[in-house]
């Protein structure tokens, strides 16, 4: 089992930024590929980045591609996802998600944290 508690989230205005974090407990964080995504109102719920078990070979939805960037920390057992010039459209709950072999589909990653709220403001 792997634990997984997002912080970071908020309210924020347009153009800003949020950094979430996402720390794991339970089993090798370093054995898993960890994953953001994210659930607006009424949408399902859809990838924004992945990044690799040793933190290379980060990737992107094409909606976040050059504002969000995504890197862990092994040592401290945490993933973040850094987030410039936030839109509207950003508004969401974030997940963090942990996986042996995910990429980019929400069905192949095993573990789930509870989300984080954000909501950006125009």
């Amino acid at each position: 089992q792997v634990q997984l508690v997002e912080s970071g989230g908020g309210l924020v205005q347009t153009g800003g930024s949020l950094r979430l974090s996402c720390a794991a407990s339970g089993r090798t964080f370093s054995n898993y590929i960890m994953g953001w995504f994210r659930q607006a109102p009424g949408k399902e719920r859809e990838f924004v980045a992945r990044i690799s078990w040793s933190g290379g070979r980060p990737s992107y939805a094409d909606s976040v591609k050059g504002r969000f960037t995504i890197a862990r920390d092994n040592a401290e057992n945490t993933v973040y996802l850094q987030m410039n010039s936030l839109k509207a459209e950003d508004t969401a709950v974030y997940y963090c998600a942990a996986s042996r072999y995910g990429l980019q589909l929400a069905r192949q990653y095993e573990y789930w944290g509870q989300g984080t709220q954000v909501t950006v403001s125009s």
